[in-house]
Parts: structure tokens; C-alpha cells; sequence
């Protein structure tokens, strides 16, 4: 801690205190939200806390910590599940949108967002004039969660202890020590996880900080992988994945069975500069073995299915709802316009592909040619008759007409130089 515990309570004393009484909170369990449970009885003086978690796929572990840590707290937390809307509308449209950050699977920052409304909306019914969230002044949730809390609950305080007190990791631990708050912090600076991404000590991962082995939940670093490799058949439905080897699943199953076996297969590891909200550059770690495989084989398929001004033009679009989804846009009408064009061009995508993971690798061996490609060998080979080629002299001739253009004003600026 860089200051003593002694002046860090009098730097939080010193600072204006909203008066608020009943303030509801998103709760994990983790070091930010269990600080805050704190903060609000001993700084903010509330008199009614309402703890609201929101399970959003980040699995029964996390899920029952949360709990248990609301129990050494004395709360009893507001539980509400969220994982049918988060993979059948906010993670199929991820899909949809090939959704890509900079190399980042979006996923905290839908999570976040959807977070957000659910507590707004809750906050809002149970008579709450406040609202507190755990982000810090240096990340991008605070933009996130504070778009969407003012969308959904524009009369209500938001309340960001560690952002406004200006609190670092250490002084956070230092504060849990001193009120006997529980705690543990495996990853200095945490990990957020949901079933589409993880993501590892976020803001806190050094220039050449080196990781170890042990901080991975699906994935197996490649030189630890089998010797032997997996091969794994995925089905696409207008633009989503429906089936893994024949088997139907939704995607609530399809996703965390794909990470198990790509990650097993060191299939995942993402290490990106992140530009972040605030245009301040991170190195961020993330493993996502089952995002990667899927968008990966996606974005294929969309090459034979689409044509080439969709696939230019939702490029374009694609980087705009990842760029808006991590800002906190999600709510946004523009969003909306995008998703709208984006499940259009879904609706050829169709087609099922063979993918052979191997120690870090991923290898497409063989395509199901759907009746929705437009892949047609049969007259674009060079070795297909499918056409005559003479048809095109004239075509040719036509398309260098703004060449042979060019060409005579060039002679005539040389000239006149």
C-alpha cells in the first residue's frame, strides 16, 4: 500500500459522501463488491442494502462463492438467472457479428451491460435511490455499467467507491484486512469469466510479465496438449453454431462442451494491446477456446456463402458493433441498425465444417458444401469447361477503358511539364 492505513481513511473521510438509503448492489462476491457491501454500512451509512447477482454463464463455482460470501457478509443476495437471454440473444448476436476488439471476443463488456439493466430494472422496482458497482477509474465497466444504469434508471445515484475514492488493489486488501471483510484474490486483479471468454488479471498483466501454467481454466498450453489431435464437425444454422459432431445443442451446452475440447488442445490463448474506452493502451490475457474455434470456422463459411459486397460492407459493420459493444453502446439505436443488417446476411449461412485442433493449431480439413455457398467450381475452375472464355474478351476490354483514360491524360501532363 503506498499510503498508511491511517491516511487512507482520512483521504476517504475527506471525500463528499452522496446521502443515500437504500442503495441496491451488483454482487459477485468478488473483492470489489464485498468492499462495497462494507463501504456502504461504514462510509455511506445506508440503511437498506439489496445484493443483486446475475448469473450470466460464469459457472456453479463462481456462483456458489458468491453466495457463500454473501452469507460471511449477512446479506441474502437477490440470485437472477440470466443465462438463457445471455447466450440466445447477446451471445447469438456476437456470433452473428463475428465479434472481434483488437483480437477480443467481446464478452465483459456484453456481461457488464446486461448486468447493468437487470440491476437498473431491479433497483428501480424494490424503491432504491442508488445504485453501486465496483469498477475502477482506469478501466472501461464504469463507462459501461454508467450508460446503462442512466439508460434504465436515470434518477438514481451511481456509486463507484473504488473509482471515487481513488483506491488502489492494495488499498482495497489493506480496507478488507482492517473490517475484517472476507476475501481471497487468487490473480492480482481478478478474473472475469463468463462461458464465451475469460479474462485474466485485466489492467494488471506487466509488458513481460510471464504467466503461469497454472492460471488457466479450459486451456492446456500447446507443448502440454495431446500428441494426439481432436477433430470436431460443426454445423451452422443461418449463422450459428447448432450441432457439434451430429449431436444438437443449444448453445448454452455447444460453448463450454467447445471449450473443454479446443482448450484441451491449447486452442484459445489471446495476448492483446487493448485500446481501451479511455484510448490508454493495456496488455490484456484472455483464454476463450470455444469463441476462437467458432468464429474462426464462421468467418470461413461466410466467405463461401455470402457475396463479396456483403462480405466487404459487414466487415465494416462487424468492426463498428464490436467497437460500440465495448464502449458501452449496447442500448444505442445505431446498435440496433447494425444487428438488424447483420441477422439479414445471416440468412444464408448455413454449412457444416470438419476442424482438426492439434497443440495450438486449428486446421480446416473439409467443408460441407451447402445449398446456400456459392462456391461453384464447376464454372469458375480452370479446369472446369463450365463456361466459354471468349465471352470475356469484350468484358475485358470494356473494364480497361478507364485505364487506356488514364493513360492519354498521363502523356498529356508530361507534356505540358
Amino acid at each position: 500500500m503506498d499510503i498508511s492505513l491511517n491516511e487512507l481513511l482520512k483521504k476517504i473521510d475527506g471525500t463528499p459522501i452522496p446521502q443515500v438509503k437504500k442503495c441496491a448492489i451488483a454482487f459477485s462476491g468478488g473483492l470489489d463488491s464485498t468492499l462495497g457491501i462494507e463501504m456502504l454500512r461504514r462510509i455511506y451509512k445506508v440503511q437498506d442494502i439489496i445484493a443483486i447477482s446475475v448469473d450470466v454463464g460464469q459457472g456453479e463455482e463462481e456462483i456458489t462463492m458468491g453466495k457463500k460470501r454473501a452469507k460471511q457478509l449477512n446479506i441474502e443476495p437477490i440470485v437472477i438467472d440470466a443465462r438463457d437471454e445471455f447466450t440466445e440473444v447477446w451471445l447469438k448476436k456476437a456470433i452473428y457479428a463475428n465479434s472481434d476488439y483488437g483480437g477480443y471476443p467481446v464478452s465483459t463488456s456484453m456481461t457488464r451491460q446486461l448486468i447493468a439493466r437487470i440491476v437498473a430494472e431491479k433497483a428501480r422496482e424494490l424503491g432504491c435511490d442508488s445504485i453501486l458497482e465496483g469498477s475502477t477509474g482506469r478501466g472501461n465497466d464504469q463507462y459501461r455499467m454508467h450508460n446503462v444504469f442512466k439508460y434504465f434508471a436515470p434518477e438514481l445515484e451511481v456509486l463507484v467507491p473504488v473509482r471515487d475514492f481513488d483506491l488502489t488493489r492494495g488499498q482495497e486488501l489493506a480496507l478488507c484486512e482492517e473490517w475484517g471483510v472476507p476475501v481471497e484474490e487468487f490473480i492480482s486483479g481478478g478474473d472475469d469469466k463468463t462461458m464465451w471468454c475469460r479474462s485474466i488479471a485485466s489492467g494488471a498483466v506487466d509488458l513481460n510479465q510471464e504467466l503461469p501454467p497454472d492460471i488457466w481454466m479450459w486451456l492446456t498450453v500447446p507443448e502440454n496438449a495431446p500428441d494426439k489431435p481432436d477433430f470436431v464437425e460443426l454445423t451452422f444454422e443461418r449463422g450459428v453454431p447448432v450441432a457439434v459432431d451430429g449431436k444438437k445443442m443449444k448453445l448454452a451446452e455447444l460453448v463450454p462442451h467447445l471449450n473443454k475440447v479446443a482448450g484441451r488442445n491449447g486452442i484459445g490463448f489471446i495476448d492483446v494491446f487493448e485500446d481501451g474506452i479511455m484510448d490508454l493502451k493495456s496488455r490484456e490475457i484472455y483464454e476463450a477456446p470455444a469463441a476462437y474455434l467458432i468464429l474462426k470456422v464462421k468467418k470461413d463459411l461466410e466467405g463461401a456463402c455470402l457475396t463479396k459486397e456483403e462480405r466487404h460492407f459487414k466487415a465494416i459493420v462487424d468492426a463498428k458493433w464490436a467497437y460500440m459493444v465495448y464502449h458501452g453502446e449496447w442500448f444505442h439505436p445505431l446498435k440496433a441498425d447494425l444487428d438488424a443488417f447483420i441477422e439479414q446476411s445471416q440468412k444464408a449461412v448455413f454449412g457444416i465444417t470438419k476442424v482438426k485442433l492439434y497443440k495450438g493449431t486449428m486446421e480446416i480439413v473439409s467443408r460441407n458444401r451447402p445449398h446456400s455457398s456459392l462456391f461453384y467450381p464447376e464454372i469458375r475452375s480452370i479446369k472446369a469447361a463450365g463456361f466459354d472464355q471468349r465471352w470475356c474478351a469484350n468484358a475485358a476490354k470494356i473494364r480497361g477503358l478507364p485505364w487506356e483514360i488514364l493513360a492519354k491524360r498521363n502523356q498529356k501532363l508530361k507534356k505540358e511539364e
